[in-house]
């Protein structure tokens, strides 16, 4: 017996999207709890970025798990040492056709082609090279930022990278006196 409801099905982008809940009475609400945590702050010395690779949809409960694993490695260091975010927002509404397949049936279902469906998820539409979180972190916790991306990466259904800039420091500008 096949699995209709496959992974691929809301990981691979098709269609236009729908994203207007007018028309889509029923959508669920976003598992995303915080997009933002830690504490922002302009002495910051690296931001590391999880990129994205692939063009992929990601879903809702794939980037809070992201965000709680990734906040997760970094709880040791403190809540003020390092400022995560969720870069992307899960707009798509996605949709599933469900099928009948209980026991006195002895066949599947096959349905009809194109079937509208009911709405049961979010979904952010991510391109290859957009960052989907970004954490600022101090020179001392730049290993441990590094695990905490890898973390989670292994949430997110695509190959991903790490991207690691250093962050220029602004020093206020003197006035030349005359």
């Amino acid at each position: 017996m096949r699995s209709f409801v496959q992974g691929k099905n809301y990981r691979l982008t098709s269609g236009m999207p729908l994203t207007s809940k007018v028309y889509s009475p029923g959508a669920p609400n976003l598992k995303i709890a915080r997009f933002s945590t830690g504490q922002a702050s302009p002495d910051y010395d690296y931001i590391l970025k999880l990129v994205s690779t692939e063009k992929v949809q990601i879903r809702h409960n794939a980037l809070e798990a992201a965000r709680v694993a990734a906040n997760k490695k970094l709880t040791p260091i403190g809540e003020n040492s390092y400022f995560l975010r969720v870069k992307v927002y899960p707009h798509v509404i996605l949709r599933e056709n469900r099928m009948i397949a209980t026991a006195g049936a002895d066949r599947l279902q096959e349905g009809m082609r194109k079937a509208w469906g009911k709405p049961m998820g979010l979904a952010a539409r991510v391109m290859p090279g957009s960052p989907i979180l970004e954490l600022q972190v101090k020179k001392e916790n730049l290993q441990k930022a590094k695990d905490a991306m890898k973390s989670a990466s292994t949430k997110l259904p695509m190959p991903t990278e790490i991207v690691v800039e250093k962050l220029e420091k602004v020093s206020p500008e003197i006035p030349a006196t005359g």
